[in-house]
C-alpha cells in the first residue's frame, strides 16, 4: 500500500463499528478524511425531528472521531468532489444507497469523481440483506412479504465486525473541529422529546430491550400503553447500529423471532421500492388507482383536524398528538391513524405520508410510504380494502387499561379505565365543544363512513 488517502463519506451509516466502507478504506489507504455532507435535497422534507436527531447523531460521531468529522453543505456531487481533490484523494468510500435519489446522487458523485481521476468504492448497505439480492424462483423480484421472508432467513447475512483500531485520521481539513457548514438546528421547542443520538445511544437501546422485553414481543408488541417495542427505528434509519448487529443477538425465543420479522420488513420495503420506484408516490397496485379520494374544503379541514389529533376519536387523536410531542408513533397505532384517514375520512394515503414524513424521527421513504399503502389496500400484501379498522374496538383491545390515551390526550384524563375510548358515554355535556380544554366530538360516524369506502371501493 503506497502513502495515499481515502474519503469516508457517512450518510446512513453514522458509526464505526461494523461499518463495512470504512474497513474497506482503512484496508487500502494510510489515511483517511471522515466526511458527512448536508444535502439540501434530503433535508427539504426531513422536519425538524428528524434534522435535530441527526445533529446529535452527528454530534456523537464527531466525538468517536476526537473531533475530526468533516462537515461540509450543498450539493454532494460537487462538495464530495472537491474534499476529494482538497485531501487528494484516491477514492471515496460509501454504503450503498438503493433509493430512488440516492442512486442517482450517486452516480452523479461517481461521474464527478471519475472525472478526476478518483472513484466511488460502494461496500455495504443499511441492510442486512441489500435489494436486489432476493428473488422468486421465477427470477422476478418479490411481491409478496411471507415468501421474501423465508429467502431472506435462509440466506443469512455477514457476522458483524468491530470498528478497526488502525484508522488514521487526516487533520486541518476546513469543516473539521466544530461542525463545518452544519446548518442550524431546527427550533428545539419542537424537538423535546426525541432520543439521544450516536453509536453509544443505539446500543444502550439495544441492551435494554433485548435483556428485558424481546422475550414478551410477540404478546406486547401491539400494545402501545405498555411501550414495549426497542424504539430503534430512528438508530436504524440513520445507521447508528446495523440490522446485523441487532441480529446477531437475538436469542431463539419466539419474541425475537417476531422481531426479525420486524427488520426484514424492513429490507423487504427497501427492495419494493428499488425495483417499483415509482411507488414512493404511487399505488403499487394499479387497480386501486381509481379509488375515489375527497378533495376541497371540507377535506382540508378534516385532514388538519387528523393532523392535530383533534378527530374526536382518542386512540388516532393519541398517536398524532404522540407524533407531534415525540416525533414517533407506536406501529400498532399508525395503522390505526392511517386507517382513519383513508377509510372514514377518504384522504388520499399519500397526505397522510407526507406528514407522517415531516415528522417522524424515524421517517423513511420506503418504510413509511408502503406501510401506508399496506394500510389503504394500495401496496404489496395489502391488508384487503374492506378490512377497515374501527377505531374505537382498535382502542379497546389495544390500549384496555386507557393509559396510552390518557397519557396524550389530557382533556380525557378524568376518565377511568376502557371507558376513555368512548367519552360520550362517560363524559357529562361539558366534556366536548373543542378549544378551552374541552375534547372535539367526533368528526364522522364511523359506521357510514365504513360503509361510503365500501361503496368506493365498489365503484372504482
Amino acid at each position: 500500500m503506497s502513502d495515499s488517502t481515502g474519503v469516508v463519506w457517512f450518510r446512513r451509516d453514522l458509526r464505526l463499528a461494523d461499518n463495512p466502507a470504512l474497513r474497506a478504506a482503512v484496508d487500502a489507504h494510510d489515511r483517511l478524511v471522515a466526511l458527512f455532507v448536508h444535502d439540501p435535497a434530503l433535508a427539504k422534507p426531513s422536519g425538524a425531528n428528524r434534522l435535530v436527531f441527526l445533529h446529535r447523531c452527528l454530534d456523537a460521531l464527531d466525538e468517536d472521531l476526537d473531533g475530526l468529522l468533516v462537515e461540509r453543505h450543498g450539493d454532494p456531487a460537487a462538495v464530495v468532489a472537491a474534499v476529494a481533490a482538497e485531501v487528494d484523494a484516491e477514492a471515496v468510500y460509501v454504503a450503498e444507497d438503493f433509493g430512488p435519489y440516492g442512486k442517482q446522487r450517486d452516480d452523479a458523485v461517481e461521474e464527478a469523481l471519475l472525472a478526476a481521476g478518483r472513484t466511488l468504492e460502494r461496500v455495504g448497505s443499511p441492510y442486512a440483506i441489500p435489494p436486489d439480492t432476493l428473488f422468486t424462483g421465477g427470477g422476478t423480484p418479490f411481491k409478496v412479504f411471507t415468501p421474501f421472508s423465508r429467502a431472506w432467513r435462509a440466506h443469512g447475512w455477514d457476522a458483524p465486525v468491530a470498528a478497526p483500531r488502525s484508522a488514521v485520521w487526516l487533520e486541518g481539513v476546513d469543516g473539521g473541529r466544530g461542525h463545518g457548514e452544519r446548518p442550524a438546528t431546527p427550533d428545539p421547542d419542537a424537538t423535546d422529546g426525541l432520543p439521544d443520538g450516536g453509536e453509544a445511544a443505539a446500543h444502550r437501546l439495544a441492551d435494554a430491550f433485548l435483556a428485558d422485553r424481546v422475550d414478551d414481543y410477540t404478546d406486547d408488541r401491539n400494545r402501545p400503553d405498555l411501550d414495549r417495542t426497542s424504539r430503534l427505528s430512528p438508530h436504524l434509519k440513520y445507521g447508528t447500529v446495523h440490522p446485523r448487529q441487532l441480529l446477531a443477538r437475538l436469542g431463539g425465543s419466539g419474541g425475537a423471532t417476531t422481531w426479525a420479522g420486524e427488520l426484514c420488513w424492513r429490507d423487504f420495503y427497501a427492495d419494493v421500492l428499488h425495483h417499483r420506484p415509482e411507488t414512493a408516490r404511487r399505488n403499487y397496485a394499479a387497480a386501486m388507482d381509481g379509488l375515489e379520494w375527497d378533495t376541497g374544503k371540507r377535506a382540508d379541514q378534516r385532514f388538519e383536524a387528523w393532523c392535530r389529533g383533534e378527530t374526536g376519536y382518542p386512540i388516532v387523536d393519541a398517536g398524532m398528538r404522540q407524533l407531534l410531542a415525540e416525533g414517533w408513533i407506536h406501529n400498532r397505532v399508525r395503522m390505526i391513524t392511517a386507517s382513519f384517514l383513508v377509510k372514514d375520512l377518504h384522504v388520499d394515503w399519500t397526505r397522510g405520508a407526507r406528514w407522517f414524513l415531516q415528522h417522524l424521527v424515524d421517517g423513511d421513504l420506503a418504510s413509511n410510504n408502503h406501510g401506508w399503502q399496506w394500510t389503504a389496500g394500495t401496496g404489496t400484501d395489502a391488508a384487503p380494502f374492506f378490512r377497515i379498522f374501527n377505531p374505537t374496538a382498535q382502542g379497546l383491545r389495544f390500549d384496555p387499561s386507557g393509559d396510552y390515551v390518557r397519557r396524550y390526550v389530557p382533556e380525557l384524563r378524568g376518565i377511568e379505565g376502557k371507558a376513555v375510548h368512548e367519552p360520550a358515554k362517560a363524559g357529562g355535556d361539558d366534556l366536548f365543544g373543542g378549544g378551552a380544554g374541552g375534547y372535539p366530538e367526533p368528526i364522522v360516524d364511523h359506521k357510514a363512513e365504513r360503509e361510503e369506502a365500501l361503496a368506493r371501493y365498489q365503484r372504482r
